[in-house]
C-alpha cells in the first residue's frame, strides 16, 4: 500500500493566503499583517509562516520590502486586466453590450449571496448600501465608485472565488458604465427613486437568503435602465433629426 505524502505545514498556510488574496480579503498594494500577528492567527511557527511566505513571492503574489514588511503584489490587478477592455470601454456602442453582461454577472450574484451568505456578509452588504444612503446628494462620481464597491461586497458574499476575480478584474470598466448610465438617468424625474427602490428589494431578498426574488429583481432593475437608456437615445436622435430640418429650411 503506497503511503499518503502528509502536507507541509508551510503548503497549508500558503493555501490559506492564497485564498484570502482569492476572496478579496488581501487586495493589491495592501500590507499583510506582520508575522508575529498572523503566527498567532494561524497557530503556527514564524518559520512555517516565512516559507509560507517565499511559495507566495515566487509566484508572484507577494511582494517583499526590507524593513517594510510584506505586500500582496501591486501587479495583480494589472496582470487581471485586459488591455483590449479599456479600448472597448471607451466605445459608445458598447454600453449596452455591457448592460446585458451585467444581467448574467450581477444576477449571479446576486442568486449565490442569498443562497450562500453569511451573517457577516450580509451585515457588510447592508453597511455598503446604508453607505450609499448616508449622503442626501452624491455627486455622479462618487456614487458610481459606491455602488462599484456594492457590488463588489455582494460577489464576496456568493463565496464563489471566480466571481470575485471577474467583478475586481472588471471593476473599473463597471464603473465607468454605471457613471455613464447616471449622467443620462439623471434627465429622468423618477428614475433614481426608482433604481433606489428595485436595489432595496435585492439587498432584502439577498438578506432573507431568496435567491430567485434576488436574482429576478436585478434583472429586473437592469432592464428597467436598459428601456431607459434608449427611450433617451430615441427622444435625442428625434430633437437631432428635427434640429436638421429647421436649420435647412432656414436656408
Amino acid at each position: 500500500m503506497v503511503g499518503i505524502k502528509q502536507q507541509k505545514l508551510s503548503d497549508i498556510i500558503t493555501e490559506k493566503l492564497e485564498s484570502m488574496i482569492l476572496d478579496g480579503s488581501f487586495v493589491a498594494g495592501e500590507r499583510l499583517p506582520a508575522e508575529r500577528v498572523l503566527a498567532e492567527e494561524f497557530n503556527v511557527s514564524r518559520p512555517s509562516l516565512r516559507e509560507a511566505f517565499q511559495n507566495l513571492q515566487a509566484k508572484g503574489l507577494v511582494e517583499r520590502k526590507q524593513g517594510g514588511g510584506t505586500f500582496v503584489s501591486s501587479k495583480l490587478n494589472a496582470n487581471m486586466t485586459d488591455p483590449l477592455l479599456a479600448l472597448v470601454a471607451n466605445r459608445p456602442e458598447t454600453q449596452f453590450d455591457l448592460l446585458e453582461f451585467r444581467h448574467a454577472l450581477e444576477g449571479m450574484a446576486a442568486y449565490y449571496a442569498a443562497l450562500r451568505g453569511q451573517p457577516e456578509d450580509y451585515q457588510n452588504l447592508q453597511r455598503a448600501w446604508l453607505a450609499l444612503q448616508a449622503e442626501e446628494q452624491l455627486e455622479i462620481s462618487h456614487e458610481a465608485h459606491l455602488l462599484s464597491e456594492f457590488y463588489l461586497v455582494m460577489a464576496k458574499a456568493t463565496h464563489n472565488m471566480i466571481l470575485q476575480h471577474v467583478m475586481r478584474s472588471l471593476k473599473g470598466m463597471l464603473q465607468e458604465n454605471i457613471h455613464k448610465n447616471l449622467e443620462m438617468l439623471k434627465i429622468v424625474p423618477d428614475a433614481g427613486r426608482i433604481i433606489k427602490e428595485y436595489r432595496e428589494k435585492i439587498v432584502s431578498a439577498i438578506v432573507a437568503q431568496d435567491p430567485d426574488t434576488a436574482r429576478s429583481t436585478s434583472n429586473a432593475l437592469l432592464v428597467y435602465i436598459e428601456t431607459t437608456l434608449l427611450d433617451i437615445n430615441q427622444r435625442d436622435t428625434a430633437v437631432q433629426r428635427a434640429m436638421r430640418r429647421i436649420d435647412v429650411n432656414s436656408k
